[in-house]
């Protein structure tokens, strides 16, 4: 990508010794008038010599041109026309991060076979419906259409109002997770001949399916741009990303085309069989079996260009689980990782592939269902009017001992990034000495000095996390890191707040 730059030489010295540079021997200048800039541009001068040397340098939209004196007046002569970077600016934005590139590469893969899937599965619906056929009714197939059409996206509607904030927390879990969900929605459609005494239902199905897909997208995808832009252009962001879309969503229709012509190649070769019932028998039989043989294929490498395609998308914006590997990372060795860095280590973040964590860290309040723990009382019966958050040890109802950190009403970002800082240094003390802890939990009478103990680990690890406080907000900044807000989910989001504060 080239940016609209202008290489100015200066030709006003004397006895240069560069070959570029001019000298202009009693040059006199009239009032200067209006000047238009269009393919030729103009200046007149009173000289005694004629200007043949090049002046300037005009680079914009892949070409280059330069600025010369033809000894009556400057003219713009174009150099050479860059067709490859008109070609890529057309879909590459300018101001953009390197990792954009990769991105896109992937998206293509991905639109061009998932469109030819839902050309193929737009054609089977069209033949479990019966359209071609004398036997079909337009008014019944017109309104299995609104049907399944209208139930989508009410399903749509549901869906966007009941996980809003997932959007936010698990952006590539669910952006993944829904991809999925499409492709199996493909699927579906692609039964519907075989089916077609089910066809509302299957179809029915297939779209919701869709819909919520499309709701993913479209919300999620304002936070995607954002993670590339680097002049806040999301205008020219987005509407770049619609020219790729529209342009790999074509590709796609032409090679479902060629496998539609392919078909009928084969049809013709079918011909020179008995008769021509025949014939046709084994052409609907290729039709419609060729999409489910390719159903498989095409899927995989969709889905795969989706995965590779996220690997790409760095977020900066901070969550509870980027938080706690930036964290991590910090007390270990007291840098702070890049989005990219954290990107890597995080990945799709499914929940089956996350593992068992020991001592795993929760941002909520006590469960009031559960027994309250005696560190859990002892530790909320010492917090002051001024602690933002309380951190104890809690027993989860699968057993699992973890750790519990709630924060007061009105506790801001940095109180939050503190409150983590020290709930994770806490759990790396805890797993030194991980059999001693659990078994304290664990017994029905707690000792004081087990009190004591865990009284002062709190301490010394809020002393510890203080120290650190300022240089790690400094580095969280300048490593990218946006630190207005902490996106957290809706059971993340509950507060405590004290009773002489009402």
């Amino acid at each position: 990508m080239q940016s609209q730059t202008i290489h100015l030489q200066h030709p006003w010295k004397k006895n240069s010794h560069k070959p570029n540079l001019i000298v202009f021997p009693n040059l006199k200048f009239h009032k200067p008038k209006t000047q238009t800039f269009s393919h030729s541009l103009k200046t007149t001068y009173e000289e005694n010599r004629p200007f043949e040397h090049l002046l300037m340098v005009i680079e914009k939209g892949g070409k280059s041109s330069k600025l010369l004196w033809n000894g009556t007046q400057y003219e713009v002569v174009s150099i050479n026309e860059d067709v490859s970077n008109q070609f890529w600016e057309f879909f590459i934005p300018s101001g953009v991060k390197e990792n954009y590139i990769e991105y896109v590469k992937w998206k293509f893969v991905s639109r061009v076979f998932s469109s030819a899937l839902q050309v193929l599965a737009t054609q089977a619906m069209f033949r479990a419906m019966g359209v071609g056929y004398t036997r079909s009714l337009p008014s019944a197939a017109a309104l299995n259409w609104v049907l399944k059409d209208g139930l989508g996206r009410l399903s749509r509607c549901i869906y966007t109002a009941t996980l809003a904030s997932a959007f936010d927390t698990n952006l590539k879990r669910v952006r993944f997770s829904t991809s999925i969900v499409f492709s199996l929605s493909i699927g579906i459609e692609l039964l519907t001949p075989f089916f077609p005494r089910y066809f509302l239902l299957l179809a029915t199905v297939a779209n919701i399916a869709k819909q919520i897909s499309l709701a993913c997208y479209l919300a999620t995808g304002s936070a995607v741009h954002r993670s590339f832009a680097e002049k806040d252009n999301l205008g020219a962001l987005s509407a770049k990303s619609q020219t790729q879309s529209v342009c790999f969503d074509g590709l796609g229709l032409v090679l479902a085309t060629l496998l539609n012509i392919l078909c009928k190649n084969n049809q013709r070769q079918l011909t020179s069989l008995r008769t021509k019932v025949e014939a046709y028998l084994w052409y609907d039989i290729i039709v419609s079996c060729l999409p489910l043989v390719i159903y498989p294929v095409f899927s995989a490498i969709d889905l795969f260009g989706i995965y590779q395609g996220l690997k790409h998308v760095h977020l900066q914006t901070l969550t509870k689980d980027r938080l706690l590997i930036i964290l991590d990372t910090w007390i270990q060795w007291e840098s702070v990782p890049s989005p990219a860095d954290v990107s890597k280590k995080e990945g799709i973040d499914f929940p089956w592939c996350k593992g068992r964590k020991q001592w795993p860290i929760r941002i909520g309040c006590v469960d009031p269902k559960d027994p309250l723990p005696k560190f859990s009382m002892l530790t909320m019966c010492s917090l002051r009017s001024e602690d933002p958050y309380f951190i104890c040890m809690e027993t989860a109802r699968d057993l699992q001992k973890g750790v519990l950190l709630s924060f007061r009403e009105g506790a801001d970002t940095t109180d939050i990034i503190m409150g983590l800082l020290q709930a994770c240094h806490i759990r790396k003390t805890l797993l030194l000495r991980r059999k001693n802890w659990e078994q304290t939990q664990e017994a029905d009478d707690i000792s004081d000095s087990a009190v004591s103990e865990w009284l002062d680990l709190v301490v010394d690890s809020s002393k510890r996390c203080a120290g650190w406080k300022g240089n790690l907000l400094k580095k969280l900044e300048s490593a990218g890191w946006a630190l207005k807000n902490i996106l957290l989910s809706v059971h993340e989001q509950v507060r405590y707040r004290l009773l002489d504060e009402q």
